[in-house]
């Protein structure tokens, strides 16, 4: 092998143990003297034949106006590699593509996964009101401003691929877990597809009004709330995380303020007069208050007082406490 592809394999290694370390003191394997933190420390590192690989600008180079790549291999340096990507993707890649880039094998396609380093743009420090955010499962997400984003095309898709699922692992046999396997990848793309678009409405919508955005703290939400069988897998299989930190991105990329504030009780509190009661939601999307009668739809209601409580926040110095996005 060349000196800089022996370099990069000794930098993988020694990644893969400074992480299996950090886990290990995060008491992420076991606690001490547990069998499973034995079996993580006595077993050395292996890795998988199609694992990701890193290469850096010296093991491969790209020519954005061919739009094709150099890369190197075992056999030789294969050039002329023709690669695809959005006009959007390849104008990032162009101006702002730092570091190494990283080979990976998916369901025999490859693909080249880069890191851009976008510069964020100053956050609004006196925006002109907020944009609070409901975040369901029938209702993906609704906005104080009465957009609603329906999730039921997506659950009904859910539930297809979840009987399909409970099918092919009753079979147990090996086409059918190559299949459940091309399904995991579908459904998650999906997913994601759905994340990205309803995030972006969201950020430039707050954009074009001069608005930040409020998002409810969803934190341990899997563990505390109480749902039937059905609902708790469909909360279980949804991507908050990911909508959240789709939202935070975007928004810290055109310097609209992202707060982040307890959602307790705003689905029973009144928008409007603040009168708190179980009894002001007679139903799931129906919202009418015992104290002034004024009536909503749900989801808008929870959404206007997350807005009220980003407000209240920012007003006493609270400043901008979007998450940083997860890798």
């Amino acid at each position: 092998m060349s000196a800089q592809p022996t370099v990069r394999v000794i930098g993988k290694v020694c990644d893969a143990y400074t992480t299996r370390q950090a886990n290990l003191k995060a008491g992420n394997l076991g606690r001490k003297g547990s069998p499973r933190r034995q079996r993580a420390t006595s077993t050395p590192i292996s890795f998988r034949l199609d694992a990701a690989q890193p290469f850096d600008d010296r093991c491969l180079s790209w020519q954005m106006d061919a739009r094709t790549v150099s890369i190197w291999t075992v056999s030789g340096r294969m050039k002329n590699l023709d690669f695809t990507t959005s006009p959007e993707q390849l104008k990032l890649l162009t101006e702002y593509r730092q570091g190494e880039s990283d080979l990976l094998c998916q369901d025999g396609q490859w693909f080249l996964a880069s890191t851009c380093e976008v510069p964020e743009r100053v956050e609004n420090p006196d925006p002109a009101g907020w944009v609070g955010v409901d975040l369901g499962i029938v209702e993906i997400a609704t906005t104080s401003t009465g957009d609603r984003f329906a999730g039921r095309h997506l659950n009904r898709q859910r539930r297809q691929q979840s009987e399909l699922r409970a099918k092919l692992q009753a079979k147990n046999t090996k086409s059918a877990k190559r299949v459940l396997k091309r399904l995991r990848r579908r459904e998650a793309r999906r997913a994601r597809d759905v994340n990205h678009r309803i995030s972006k409405r969201i950020v430039e919508r707050a954009e074009r009004t001069d608005h930040g955005i409020v998002l409810e703290d969803l934190r341990g939400i899997r563990g505390r709330v109480r749902q039937a069988k059905q609902q708790r897998s469909m909360l279980h299989a949804w991507g908050f995380a990911q909508l959240r930190d789709f939202i935070a991105y975007k928004a810290r990329r055109v310097g609209v303020p992202v707060l982040v504030v307890d959602p307790a009780y705003t689905s029973q509190t009144c928008s409007e007069c603040d009168h708190t009661s179980r009894r002001n939601r007679p139903t799931r999307n129906r919202f009418v208050c015992r104290s002034c009668g004024v009536v909503l739809h749900a989801d808008v209601n929870a959404a206007r007082n997350l807005a009220h409580r980003g407000g209240v926040a920012w007003a006493a110095g609270r400043r901008s406490t979007a998450p940083a996005p997860t890798r």
